[in-house]
């Protein structure tokens, strides 16, 4: 099929870019950069914003079967300093999308959705039936769109899968992709960095929760494994499926302890460790129930424990220091 992929530059964004061409979909990504990097992009690339309206409906015309959204601000934090921006951004900019989306005749609709829909009491492990009550405005912003779908359903037969995800992490095992985004929030890049002296120490914020070592316990999902989840929603999708909403996780958390201590025997490297009181907003353990997933569309996933997860990762920070800056990496596009 002929796939269009918005933030396609972006981490989740390329790796399920390069994973539809690996499928045979024929992929036209749409990124306004922002966020995401020109090198990062294994297939023609539109320089474009979702607020364009006219750039986006110039793109669309030349017609395609399904879109793959990506495109969005991420940040929970920054969520709660600029909630304007988060509701344009990610509520308003897809309305845009969705509307050209009918105008253009596409049939199929993925969603890059998060586990930041439910609520920080949700029964562990997490399943679609947990009530959707989001802590933050960036989940209540992606919620919000999972609202729409199945009326742009029922109103314009536009199918859709709403993917929503837990912790992505990894990257490609020859160091060749891999998560550039700064400034690096996410556990195992900040830990990666710590190793590789790229900063001078590990912020573990708490050491007091109610978990077997008193860190925050997540559920890490290979960003390839998450990429193949994708490519399954659009397989279920063309070959008629209904619109639906699956989580995408392994069922298995790592504490924040389990982390560091992977990092550090990966890297080799015994990088101090300072304790930083907890910070708002993250509970004591996000867990998936992705048994959904399995069953309906039989997806597995086959890269994401966690010592591939952080071995990969830490290829590609080694090699590239600097993220796709790096020099010497080759364009791909």
């Amino acid at each position: 099929m002929r796939v269009f992929v918005t933030g396609g530059a972006g981490y989740i964004g390329s790796f399920t870019t390069r994973a539809l061409q690996e499928a045979g979909h024929e992929v036209v990504v749409y990124d306004n950069l922002s966020y995401g990097h020109r090198e990062a992009v294994t297939a023609p690339l539109i320089v474009g914003d979702l607020a364009d309206a006219a750039a986006l409906d110039a793109a669309l015309t030349a017609g395609f079967d399904a879109i793959v959204h990506f495109a969005a601000s991420i940040e929970a934090g920054e969520s709660m300093v600029h909630a304007d921006r988060f509701f344009q951004n990610n509520v308003a900019n897809s309305i845009t999308l969705l509307n050209a989306a009918v105008q253009h005749g596409v049939s199929q609709f993925i969603f890059s959705s998060t586990a930041a829909v439910y609520s920080e009491g949700a029964h562990i492990p997490i399943s679609e039936t947990e009530p959707t009550v989001p802590e933050n405005t960036y989940g209540e912003t992606k919620l919000l769109v999972e609202r729409m779908l199945p009326w742009y359903d029922r109103v314009h037969g536009l199918r859709s899968v709403a993917l929503r995800y837990f912790n992505a992490a990894g990257g490609a095992p020859d160091g060749s992709m891999g998560q550039d985004h700064e400034p690096a929030t996410h556990l195992i890049t900040v830990a990666i960095k710590a190793a590789l002296g790229l900063i001078p120490r590990f912020p573990l914020f708490g050491d007091d929760y109610p978990t077997p070592d008193g860190t925050c316990i997540r559920d890490y999902i290979h960003v390839m494994d998450l990429a193949s989840a994708h490519v399954a929603a659009l397989d279920h999708l063309a070959a008629g499926g209904a619109s639906d909403v699956f989580n995408v996780g392994t069922g298995h958390g790592h504490s924040n302890r389990d982390v560091i201590r992977t990092v550090k025997e990966i890297s080799g490297v015994d990088f101090p460790v300072d304790i930083a009181p907890r910070r708002p907003g993250d509970g004591p353990e996000l867990v998936a129930d992705a048994g959904k997933l399995r069953h309906a569309l039989g997806w597995e996933p086959v890269h994401s424990d966690l010592t591939t997860i952080v071995g990969s990762a830490w290829e590609w920070h080694r090699t590239h220091p600097q993220g796709y800056a790096t020099p010497g990496l080759a364009l791909t596009s």
